[in-house]
């Protein structure tokens, strides 16, 4: 069954706590941590306090999406506050495979090596990971350009995730795939159906009136 990951970045700030409590109580697996540095994506949101503040407070999978500038500084940082997963952008890196493993050598509060992914922006070929895949344990696909929320599902992604199903079965890896950008009720089939593990959805859960059935309206 696909796992849904609700984006923080469209949750209450104010009310941080209540908003994780909510999607996790909803039949949510995952919480989606979008960090934006203001230098890689244009906006600046969070960083490793905010995670280190909720964490106690939350049994979800916590998924740290780097969306910044130099990720390799922030890793242990991101480790020590309560990550189950990080995320770095390809485009980010020019040693990717030595920042991969740095991530899968990190510990996780829960006693667990900590999993590694790697994002592609959109314009960004698939080429790009394939002598990657066999040491990761996610990719996700952005089928918006990063850095904003409340944007419209690039048609394109579809293929993309398809096209990426089927090197992730030819090498062998046991890489999930997970979509993040414009995904909702009328988006999440097609997406579910190309191949996709993993759903990040922001305004799709915490805008809708019952979340519970936001949820279950994803996975379809």
């Amino acid at each position: 069954m696909v796992k849904i990951a609700p984006s923080i970045l469209s949750a209450d700030f104010a009310r941080l706590g209540e908003e994780v409590a909510r999607v996790e109580k909803a039949g949510a697996e995952w919480l989606h941590i979008d960090v934006m540095d203001g230098h890689f994506v244009p906006n600046l949101t969070f960083g490793a306090p905010v995670v280190e503040k909720i964490r106690p407070h939350s049994d979800l999978f916590f998924d740290c999406h780097l969306m910044v500038d130099n990720p390799s500084s922030m890793i242990d940082d991101f480790a020590a506050a309560g990550a189950d997963c990080i995320v770095v952008h390809i485009e980010t890196d020019k040693h990717m495979h030595r920042l991969i493993n740095n991530i899968k050598e990190r510990t996780s509060l829960r006693g667990e090596n900590i999993k590694a992914g790697i994002s592609l922006n959109p314009s960004t070929p698939l080429v790009t990971l394939e002598e990657l895949l066999p040491e990761l344990d996610l990719v996700l696909l952005m089928s918006v350009n990063p850095g904003f929320a409340n944007q419209k599902f690039i048609p394109a992604t579809l293929s993309k995730i398809t096209r990426l199903r089927a090197m992730i079965e030819e090498c062998g890896s046991k890489a999930e795939i997970q979509v993040d950008g414009g995904i909702n009720k009328e988006t999440a089939p097609a997406v579910i159906k190309a191949g996709a593990d993993i759903l990040v959805a922001g305004s799709a859960v915490y805008g809708a009136p019952d979340i519970v059935a936001a949820i279950a309206a994803l996975r379809g």
